[in-house]
């Protein structure tokens, strides 16, 4: 009984803290929708001066990095339901694909970029940087390992790479509290009024 009753409560702690992954992507996709405006100093974009807003490669990796890691962290929830493991594996296998697929190729190196340009000096730059190159390298070797049918050594490798995904949550929280409690907010670099024709960003049919 007393083994059932764990059971029980580690399933509901592990629902629990899925749900609040869930609602966090949500917040967090409400937070990117207005970027979609490409509006050249809106909210964070503004605390880059012009010569980094100049920079084509800064600009495309900015909206790849915010529209990928929305999937990477509301859809690699999903992996770790042994539901979905058991019953549907396929779907399983598919939603693993793409989770790879895109910390590897899109949000990985572009947040490698970003991370070049980040506010808060050398450290941050080197902090960030290094976050991406772990990221992306426990996501390949957790690639790696299933497809050697190295099962053990897959999860392990998928619970580090889904860690990693969630400092983006663990980030925004201390950030958030910083900013409204400790008053740690970051100065505007760029004050020129917004105009869509100074963007340089990336046209959406190309999304």
């Amino acid at each position: 009984m007393k083994i059932l009753n764990l059971n029980l409560v580690i399933k509901i702690i592990g629902y629990s803290f899925a749900v609040i992954i869930l609602v966090f992507t949500f917040i967090m996709l409400t937070k990117v929708l207005p970027y979609m405006t490409f509006e050249r100093a809106l909210n964070f974009l503004g605390t880059k001066p012009d010569t980094v807003l100049d920079k084509s490669h800064f600009i495309w990796a900015f909206y790849i990095h915010i529209t990928s890691s929305l999937f990477v962290m509301g859809g690699g929830v999903f992996q770790f339901f042994p539901i979905l493991i058991q019953k549907y594996p396929r779907l399983h296998r598919n939603i693993g694909k793409m989770y790879v697929f895109f910390i590897l190729i899109l949000a990985a190196p572009s947040g490698l970029v970003l991370a070049t340009y980040a506010n808060g000096g050398l450290a941050a730059r080197v902090g960030f940087s290094l976050q991406c190159i772990v990221w992306w390298t426990v996501t390949y070797m957790a690639w790696q390992e299933i497809m050697n049918k190295r099962f053990e050594s897959h999860v392990n490798m998928m619970i580090r790479s889904f860690a990693v995904t969630l400092a983006a949550m663990s980030l925004r929280t201390e950030s958030y509290f910083m900013y409204y409690y400790l008053d740690t907010k970051p100065r505007l670099q760029n004050t020129k009024p917004p105009r869509l024709s100074d963007t340089k960003a990336p046209p959406t049919d190309r999304w």
